[in-house]
């Protein structure tokens, strides 16, 4: 397979905190290209994004990148967000649930009518109340991509089982992991059916 992918979304998609500076997304593609895939890989993960940013640039920072024209072109979307909107900054939400949703679901239902694309959830960081948001949230996202009829995988769950993700983070700036846990989150999306079948 032979296409061009585009990670939209956060400082996780960023890789932020990896000493390898990878994240998820390269070591994803890293993986798939030794399994023979040709893969172009751009990542478009901004650091403090929350989904009222993403969906103000996303469409003509992916477009640039998935040129329509001669050849044919099989440009696909990867977002992940979510996790910025659930901070509390200065006593408040950075973005209330409600518009987090309404930005998703419009972020969602204009780009599948452009390029195939996949959904992965919010992460957890190092902070007990902000990771109960967050997993609601998490929850929310599946539902609208449930309803809009993509695929979208929750890496909150096992993330926090795991605990790599979170002792990493704990080590590092109490949000962003190391090698280990992004190898983690890596591992997850590659494993995923819906993943699996988008590439093989």
């Amino acid at each position: 397979m032979e296409a061009r992918l585009c990670f939209v979304g956060d400082s996780f998609v960023n890789g932020t905190g990896d000493p390898e500076y990878l994240g998820w997304p390269g070591r994803l593609c890293r993986a798939e290209r030794a399994k023979g895939h040709k893969l172009t890989c751009y990542n478009l993960g901004v650091r403090g994004a929350t989904s009222r940013d993403v969906s103000s640039w996303w469409e003509e920072e992916t477009l640039r990148r998935l040129p329509d024209g001669p050849g044919g072109i099989d440009g696909r979307f990867v977002f992940a967000f979510g996790a910025n909107d659930t901070r509390i900054v200065e006593g408040k939400l950075r973005v209330p649930p409600e518009e987090s949703l309404t930005n998703a679901a419009k972020i969602l239902r204009r780009a599948k009518a452009l390029r195939p694309l996949l959904m992965v959830g919010p992460p957890p960081i190092g902070d007990e109340a902000n990771n109960q948001r967050i997993a609601l949230l998490s929850a929310d996202l599946a539902k609208i991509c449930r309803e809009e009829g993509l695929p979208c995988l929750d890496v909150h769950a096992p993330l926090l089982k795991s605990g790599t993700w979170l002792r990493e983070a704990a080590a590092g700036d109490g949000a962003h992991p190391g090698a280990r846990g992004y190898g983690e989150l890596a591992a997850l999306v590659e494993s995923w059916s819906a993943w699996r079948s988008w590439l093989d």
